[in-house]
């Protein structure tokens, strides 16, 4: 005869997800999680002071906007060590910060002053700093991918065991020397990494307009290499997926693809009021704001207290509004050297 005693086991509960979080304890100590938050605020901060000196017509030419895109520069470069290579584009000023540039440097180059790093030549992210291993955009920006791969393969010729990163935005992605540089980094197996930006527009041009392809990531078959598509805006999910490709490359085994999907909350710089963008759109991203989300999940875990977060961003815009004054008393570089460092004596 069966039995009619109900069972005394409980049934076994699901294993809790998995999260970038829970993934990373014992990677990441609590100071790193801190130092993340705070190069994200440092890049939000920052872009905000020079929008604000931009506007005051004491910058000239553009100001940009990487409003959207804390976590994946933020997020992307803290995977790198101290002599991997670096050439970030203009969305990327919080991937400077991590890669050890200083506030004032920075402020002196928007400013255009003579003791920039381009002596006053240039007004945006479009520098170099050799001792930090930077090498900044310029503005034909598919054209940094083969140069990029060309400090790559010097890199591995050299044995240095090194990683070049580099970005492209989703337009960009299409650009005919973004191929050429991948077909060269995958059939030498290069130490190079290379994130496409998909921010959802290039310029004034939507995604659904560039592109039929689902995801970006996806053409990384065409070069036998891995293609990985992320949330741009979970800058721990950003840091996992580039800190297995630049080990991945460090050991020789090739380039990786990372699609960072975000979006450019603001237009395509200062000038432009991103009118084409529909407002429900922006409103829908805003709620999925990287530094926000982050600062949600520092507190819910202790990491982050109110007080610590006030006081972080008091030391921060300090620091800022002194560094800018400071930057605006230095004088422009005489014209007589405009010529300087250009042609060949």
């Amino acid at each position: 005869m069966p039995s009619t005693t109900k069972s005394k086991h409980k049934k076994s509960s699901p294993a809790p997800k998995q999260t970038a979080f829970s993934s990373l304890n014992g990677v990441l100590k609590p100071d790193d999680y801190l130092k993340l938050y705070r190069f994200m605020l440092l890049m939000r901060e920052f872009e905000e002071t020079i929008l604000k000196l931009y506007q005051q017509g004491k910058i000239v030419g553009g100001a940009y906007s990487g409003r959207g895109n804390e976590a994946t520069a933020v997020g992307s470069t803290f995977a790198l060590e101290k002599t991997d290579y670096l050439f970030p584009l203009h969305r990327d000023i919080g991937a400077h910060f991590v890669k050890g540039q200083t506030v004032r440097n920075m402020m002196l180059q928007h400013l255009g002053r003579a003791g920039s790093l381009t002596k006053g030549r240039d007004g945006t992210g479009h520098y170099a700093d050799p001792k930090l291993r930077i090498y900044g955009n310029i503005s034909h920006l598919g054209a940094m991918v083969p140069v990029a791969c060309g400090v790559a393969l010097a890199s591995k010729l050299r044995k240095e065991k090194n990683v070049v990163m580099t970005y492209i935005g989703d337009g960009g992605a299409s650009v005919g020397e973004v191929h050429e540089g991948l077909m060269m980094a995958s059939t030498m197996r290069l130490p190079f990494v290379l994130i496409i930006e998909n921010n959802q527009y290039a310029y004034s041009t939507p995604i659904s307009k560039q592109f039929i392809v689902e995801k970006l990531s996806d053409r990384a078959i065409g070069y036998g290499i891995p293609g990985i598509t992320v949330d741009g805006t979970d800058v721990l999910e950003v840091y996992r997926v580039c800190r297995e490709a630049v080990e991945r490359a460090r050991k020789g085994e090739g380039p990786t693809i990372i699609e960072s999907v975000t979006m450019r909350m603001a237009g395509h710089a200062a000038h432009d009021n991103a009118w084409y963008v529909p407002k429900l759109l922006l409103e829908q991203w805003k709620k999925k704001d990287p530094i926000g989300q982050f600062e949600k999940l520092l507190m819910d875990e202790g990491i982050l207290t109110t007080q610590k977060k006030e006081s972080m961003l008091a030391e921060m815009r300090s620091v800022l509004e002194a560094e800018a004054q400071y930057a605006l008393e230095q004088p422009y570089p005489p014209g007589e050297q405009a010529s300087e460092g250009v042609y060949a004596e």
